[in-house]
C-alpha cells in the first residue's frame, strides 16, 4: 500500500511539473503578445498558427545554444545557482491545495516562507560566482530587496494565520466559503500585489536585473541553459504567486474553471504593470517596504489579533 501511495504522488508530482512547464511556457508567449498591442505592434505570430509554437521554439533554441562560462568564475556554484533556482521554484508549487491531497501540507505556509527564503540564495550565488562587478551588484540589490519584502508577505501572512489558525491552504478555501477575503482586507491584498511583484524581482522592481545601470544584473554572464533556467523560475514563481493570491484572497475553489481565470488575471496584471510602470529609484523600493508596507501590514496583524481576542472572550 506504501508503495502504491508513493508511486501515485510520483506521477502526480510529474504531471504537475509538467504542467507548470506549459503554462510557463505560454506565460511567456502572453507577455509578449499583451507588451506587443501595448506598445502599438503585433507579438510573435510568425512560427505556426498566431506565433503559438513560439515558446517551444524558443527553448530549443536557448538549450541547443553553446553553454559558456567565465574563465574566472567559481565554476560549481555559477552552474548549479540557475538549477537550484529553478528546483525551488517547482518545489513550492506542492504547496497547491488539491482537492485530492497529493501532499498533505499541514504546515504549508511555512514550507512557502522558507523556498522563498531559500530562493534568495540562488540569486546571491549566481551574482557572486561569476565573478564580474555587474552581476555582483545585480546579486546584492536583489538580497537587499527581497529580505525588505519578504518582511511584509510574512507579516500579511501572519495577519491571515491568526484569522484561520492553520497553516495549510485548504483552510483559506474552507474560510472564504461564504465571502472572499479580499472584501475585508482590500489593502493587505494590494500590498500583498506589490510585494509579490518585488519578490519576483519584477519590473517596477527589477533592480536585479536593470538593464539601464547593470546590463543584464546578475544574470548578465549566463547563456544558453542556464539563462533559460533563471527565465522559467521566475515565470514559474510569477504564476505561483498568482495562484496564491487567488487562494488567499479570491476563495480558492480548484474544482471550479473561475479560480484560473482568476489566476490569469493575475499573471496578466504581472504584465500589465510591467509594460505601464517605469523603474522605481532603488532608494524608494526600500522606503516603501520599511515605511509605507511595514506599519501598515503591522497594524493590520495588531487588528486581525484584537479581533481574534475579541470573539474568543464574548463567544467563550
Amino acid at each position: 500500500m506504501f508503495y502504491k501511495d508513493l508511486l501515485m504522488c510520483l506521477i502526480s508530482m510529474i504531471l504537475l511539473i509538467i504542467c507548470v512547464l506549459v503554462g510557463v511556457a505560454f506565460l511567456t508567449l502572453l507577455e509578449r503578445k499583451v507588451l506587443g498591442y501595448i506598445q502599438i505592434r503585433k507579438g510573435p505570430n510568425k512560427v505556426g498558427f498566431m506565433g503559438i509554437p513560439q515558446p517551444f521554439c524558443d527553448a530549443i533554441k536557448l538549450f541547443s545554444k553553446e553553454q559558456t562560462y567565465p574563465l574566472l568564475s567559481n565554476y560549481l556554484m555559477y552552474y548549479y545557482s540557475p538549477i537550484m533556482s529553478f528546483f525551488l521554484s517547482l518545489l513550492m508549487w506542492t504547496l497547491m491545495p488539491y482537492s485530492l491531497i497529493m501532499f498533505s501540507f499541514n504546515l504549508g505556509m511555512l514550507f512557502f516562507l522558507c523556498c522563498t527564503s531559500l530562493g534568495v540564495y540562488t540569486v546571491m550565488i549566481a551574482g557572486w560566482s561569476s565573478n564580474s562587478s555587474y552581476s555582483l551588484l545585480g546579486g546584492l540589490r536583489a538580497v537587499a530587496q527581497t529580505i525588505s519584502y519578504e518582511v511584509s508577505l510574512a507579516l500579511i501572512l501572519m495577519s491571515f494565520l491568526v484569522l484561520i489558525e492553520g497553516f495549510n491552504l485548504l483552510d483559506f478555501f474552507l474560510f472564504q466559503q461564504y465571502s472572499w477575503l479580499i472584501f475585508m482586507s482590500l489593502p493587505l491584498g494590494l500590498v500583498w500585489f506589490v510585494s509579490s511583484l518585488a519578490e519576483t524581482n519584477r519590473t517596477p522592481f527589477d533592480f536585479a536585473e536593470g538593464e539601464s545601470e547593470l546590463v543584464s544584473g546578475f544574470n548578465v554572464e549566463y547563456s544558453s541553459g542556464g539563462f533559460a533556467l533563471i527565465f522559467l523560475s521566475e515565470y514559474s514563481s510569477i504564476l505561483f504567486m498568482s495562484m496564491l493570491f487567488c487562494v488567499m484572497f479570491l476563495g480558492s475553489n480548484l474544482i471550479s474553471v473561475m479560480f484560473f481565470m482568476k489566476m490569469v488575471f493575475l499573471s496578466f496584471c504581472f504584465i500589465w504593470v510591467r509594460g505601464t510602470l517605469p523603474r522605481y529609484r532603488y532608494d524608494k523600493l526600500m522606503y516603501l517596504a520599511w515605511k509605507s508596507f511595514l506599519p501598515l501590514s503591522l497594524n493590520y496583524l495588531f487588528l486581525f489579533l484584537g479581533l481574534k481576542l475579541f470573539l474568543f472572550t464574548v463567544f467563550i
